[in-house]
């Protein structure tokens, strides 16, 4: 297991409602976003894909069910980034005899490096909504020519002041379009049963 630090930009940590907001969640256990297991579009994307060395990032990685279903099916290359400090001591341990992921702390807009495939679980709609162009800009500087961004999104809007931020796929499209191919975007039909028609399947191919 590799571990890496990387601090946080102060603007975007702002925007994104920064370290404290996220780590004083994980301290105070309110994580309700946290379904205790993978989710299941994401299990069964990751069951066909049969390339067990690509370079795999998951940003905003909360608990990373998917990182440890990733390093149970025997891939090899899994990176996972989270900005609050508690949450990463406790990753740190969790995968600590495992030579196949690197955790980082650190702020994701700042990351530097190069991947085949990002997951999206939970970090879109985590993240102020004015952060969504340089979601898009940063996705597409991570990813390698051909990369994928694949994940959930979700297709509905929230009562309450967010996070979580919902969105429509109509707005999906008009955002992404000018920096991916859409592979799929569609309604998810095996979602977790508390987001149950509520959820969008992204295949995304980065435009080369």
């Amino acid at each position: 297991m590799k571990i890496k630090e990387e601090k946080c930009c102060e603007a975007s940590a702002e925007l994104s409602l920064g370290e404290t907001f996220w780590n004083n969640q994980y301290n105070a256990h309110t994580t309700g976003w946290d379904m205790g297991e993978v989710s299941p579009p994401l299990k069964a994307y990751i069951d066909q894909v049969n390339n067990k060395n690509l370079r795999i990032l998951i940003p905003g990685c909360g608990n990373t069910y998917e990182a440890a279903y990733l390093l149970q099916q025997e891939f090899t290359d899994v990176t996972i980034i989270d900005i609050a400090p508690t949450l990463i001591a406790q990753l740190k341990e969790k995968f600590a005899s495992n030579p196949h992921i690197k955790i980082i702390y650190g702020d994701f807009f700042k990351h530097q490096d190069q991947y085949d495939l990002i997951l999206e679980q939970t970090f879109f709609c985590a993240i102020n909504p004015q952060l969504r162009k340089d979601y898009i800009a940063k996705m597409n500087e991570l990813l390698a020519p051909g990369g994928k961004l694949v994940g959930v999104l979700f297709n509905r809007e929230f009562e309450q002041q967010g996070p979580p931020f919902g969105g429509s796929r109509a707005e999906y499209e008009i955002i992404f379009e000018k920096d991916f191919i859409f592979k799929t975007m569609e309604t998810c039909n095996n979602s977790f049963i508390k987001r149950k028609d509520s959820e969008l399947f992204i295949n995304l191919q980065k435009q080369n």
